[in-house]
């Protein structure tokens, strides 16, 4: 009760001070910070590991390094259907398929794109979901076999739109007396496609598996196996297993091992953000101290009569502590509030943002995905919920003691 009335005194009778009103706001404003923070932390790596394996195989198979019959160094995989049928039977594979793969030239009109050709067959391009299901799709995958899927990005640097032309050249063409010429096809553009990765996006196009052996000269032969597992985090688990189905001749390598430094990048600066919004926080619950000790003088007259009436050390430390809790109780609350309202609507106050700032504040070139996404854990808002509150109460602890060990006699000394 005590406590309650010297929250909800005014100014001029001694109540709360303005720096609780400033510990008070800076608790509210590092809580939600933090908060934020931790929501658009853990969406963009949600974000970004989810394009990773919406479009990319979670585990590629390659044959080691091997002669041909000509005696050139190879790497293709001549029985590949034996050994996708082999890895689709490991428990835990949901889907493998012959790939090949190469960089060429795209060309339509005066415009040209440097490329990456998957050559695929319908049925398991079908079974990626970036690229089957994406966030945007121009045309139908079932015309797939008589033409060419490609990127957003690539159908904008070369300006075309479905049912255009496309050239792909590629320098590794057909063989002469005079030597290698360029290969130069023309395909019809039958799908395009957003997968939500601005380098896919911008790189990547499709051709039917038996068109892309024709044209790299790979006719009976595959570059490598690409395999999608039920449960890509603990891939780890299904190396020794797919090994062993593909066999002594195969070389791994998993979705960890292309994407792992920049994932560990994320989270170091995940825990060094945490550790400075955490000191954020401890500044903000500091001032509690301030308003505190204030209080505290301007209260001393009322702490000495409370304590020749009788009331312990111990109940005149409960009431400082709190009045000092409350105010931390309270800007946490507001902070959670605030925080996750801010979370769940950033796309609006990011686009506010975009607009005053003139538009580019987010490059996707750089982020690798088109917008800034936020995503509300539990577990990290008790994370922010719970520094929030050990701090504050712990520096509430030592004012409040100092109130309750104040001599009631040199309290009333002047009275």
């Amino acid at each position: 009760m005590i406590a309650w009335r010297y929250l909800r005194a005014r100014r001029a009778e001694g109540g709360v001070s303005v720096m609780t009103w400033i510990s008070l706001i800076g608790i509210t404003l590092a809580v939600a910070a933090l908060i934020i923070t931790l929501a658009v932390r853990t969406g963009f790596r949600e974000e970004f590991v989810d394009t990773i394996l919406g479009a990319n195989a979670h585990v590629t198979v390659y044959a080691r390094l091997t002669a041909d019959e000509t005696g050139n160094m190879t790497r293709d995989i001549a029985d590949y259907d034996a050994w996708a049928a082999r890895i689709a039977q490991v428990p835990g594979v949901t889907h493998a398929a012959p790939l090949i793969k190469g960089q060429v030239m795209a060309n339509a009109g005066a415009n040209n794109s440097g490329v990456q050709v998957f050559g695929i067959r319908a049925a398991d391009l079908a079974a990626i979901p970036r690229i089957a299901d994406p966030e945007e799709a121009v045309g139908s995958l079932d015309d797939f076999p008589r033409g060419i899927a490609i990127g957003s990005g690539v159908a904008r640097e070369l300006g075309v739109y479905l049912g255009d032309k496309v050239k792909i050249i590629s320098p590794n063409g057909v063989k002469t007396a005079f030597g290698t010429t360029p290969r130069v096809s023309v395909y019809e553009v039958v799908y395009i496609f957003t997968a939500g990765r601005w380098d896919i996006d911008q790189t990547r196009v499709y051709l039917p598996f038996e068109v892309a052996q024709t044209f790299f000269n790979k006719e009976g032969r595959a570059d490598e196996i690409e395999v999608m597992v039920d449960d890509p985090e603990r891939i780890t688990e299904r190396i020794a297993p797919i090994m062993a189905a593909a066999g002594e001749n195969a070389a791994i390598w998993t979705w960890r091992d292309s994407a792992g430094a920049f994932l560990r990048a994320l989270d170091m600066e995940d825990n060094v953000m945490f550790v400075i919004l955490s000191v954020l926080v401890l500044i903000a619950s500091m001032n509690i101290i301030s308003g505190l000790v204030m209080l505290v003088k301007n209260k001393g007259r009322d702490i000495g009569i409370l304590r020749t009436m009788g009331l312990t050390e111990g109940s005149v430390l409960r009431v400082f502590f709190l009045v000092g809790a409350s105010t931390g109780l309270v800007g946490t609350a507001m902070g959670v509030v605030l925080g996750v309202l801010f979370a769940v609507n950033i796309d609006y106050v990011f686009a506010v943002v975009d607009y005053i700032a003139g538009g580019g504040v987010w490059d996707p070139s750089v982020r690798g995905i088109y917008q800034l996404p936020a995503t509300v854990r539990m577990g990290d808002v008790l994370s922010a919920v719970s520094l929030s509150l050990t701090l504050s109460f712990l520096v509430t602890i030592f004012p409040a003691r100092r109130a309750a060990r104040m001599n009631p006699v040199e309290a009333l000394r002047y009275e």
